[in-house]
């Protein structure tokens, strides 16, 4: 699967909302925080590959 690009919009709680950058039109992805790199802030960059997020500088 992938790799996807997503940005991090928002930090809810326990949760981030994530848009894919090559469909911004397409719905927000909600995903749990423990699935994500601890480093994570709005606006950071993820690259989706293999099950697993990474930070993309």
């Amino acid at each position: 699967m992938g790799p996807f690009e997503y940005v991090v919009e928002r930090i809810e709680g326990d949760y981030a909302q994530l848009r894919r950058t090559d469909q911004p039109e397409e719905e927000e992805k909600l995903v749990a925080r423990a699935l994500l790199p601890e480093d994570i802030a709005e606006g950071t960059k993820l690259r989706y590959e293999m099950f697993e997020y990474e930070i993309v500088e």
